[in-house]
């Protein structure tokens, strides 16, 4: 691998996000947290994604089995950026999501089951999200993030936008779905007894806002470098969603 200056910024980059990040409970929605009926209706509704997604990844592998190279990577990047949890002023806590990177590189369709994968590690080994709440956690972080970005990453390339900028405004838009999707999720089952459910919404989201958003801007720039720099290595090049919208 060559090291130039951008491959230099990536490193520094992830060593201030280890050094600076604690091993805590993140904004996965915890064990215990929501009602079980409300864990219930979560699994049956990202259950059908899961399964597509695993159909998916099967199919894809079949064609091509050095694709495992890149869901492997992409797994590796969103329990490494998820786990990181940094204290919000609020007493809470944001993180990064890393789900536009396996977006870009093997499809939205392959983030269900590596965030079922990912979210369970976090949950056994450190004590990060829980086993009744998986459901909710997919579909927040699998499932409505990476499905928000790939929509970008197909619309922007046809209004013009450069490569670099669509990238960014999906990584983004991306991260905060999740955590808008979080929100609703919590003031669904914890409405405002004067404003009712979009209200509570509205709060869970002020809440992270003041954490979230300065980090889905990092994560934003992290994704850019991580393309850039392989796309620069030639790994995978005709895998790319960015690329193939580009010479459309």
């Amino acid at each position: 691998m060559l090291y130039n200056k951008k491959n230099k910024l990536l490193a520094f980059v992830v060593i201030v996000l280890l050094v600076t990040a604690q091993p805590a409970f993140a904004m996965h929605i915890m064990e215990g947290f929501l009602p079980m009926q409300w864990c219930g209706i979560w699994y049956a509704i990202a259950l059908p994604f899961v399964i597509l997604s695993y159909r998916f990844l099967r199919k894809r592998v079949e064609q091509n089995p050095k694709l495992k190279v890149l869901i492997a990577l992409s797994a590796a990047f969103v329990f490494i950026l998820s786990a990181l949890k940094l204290p919000s002023v609020t007493g809470s806590s944001s993180h990064l999501t890393g789900t536009t990177l396996g977006t870009v590189l093997v499809g939205p369709w392959a983030m269900p089951l590596i965030g079922v994968i990912v979210l369970l590690f976090q949950a056994l080994l450190l004590a990060h999200g829980g086993i009744s709440t998986l459901g909710a956690n997919v579909f927040s972080l699998s499932v409505a993030g990476p499905f928000v970005a790939f929509g970008l990453l197909k619309l922007l390339p046809r209004l013009r936008c450069p490569e670099i900028l669509t990238l960014f405004l999906a990584t983004f838009c991306g991260t905060m779905a999740t955590y808008i999707a979080t929100s609703f999720q919590l003031a669904i089952v914890f409405p405002d007894p004067s404003v009712g459910i979009w209200g509570a919404a509205i709060k869970f989201l002020s809440v992270f806002a003041i954490t979230q958003v300065p980090l889905a801007l990092l994560e934003g720039v992290i994704t850019v470098l991580v393309v850039k720099v392989l796309k620069a290595q030639g790994v995978g090049l005709k895998l790319f969603t960015l690329q193939k919208e580009m010479q459309k």
